[in-house]
């Protein structure tokens, strides 16, 4: 899994009805963008260290003004 500050954590619900926990990254502590991140979940605003699982995805985020992702 490799991100970049910025993109977006998505963690799957583990029980069947959960809603995705969504978070914005905002440090990457190593440079080649392996976890872990910092992330800020967007429901709370608290910020976590966090080690994805394989229930986790990287959102890109978009870059520049062209709509690029």
């Amino acid at each position: 899994m490799i991100a970049r500050v910025g993109d977006r954590l998505v963690l799957k619900g583990v029980h069947l009805g959960d809603l995705p926990h969504v978070g914005v990254i905002t440090a990457v502590r190593h440079a080649d963008g392996t976890p872990p991140y910092d992330v800020r979940w967007l429901d709370d605003g608290r910020y976590a260290l966090v080690f994805p699982g394989p229930e986790a995805r990287v959102e890109p985020a978009r870059r520049g003004g062209t709509g690029q992702r």
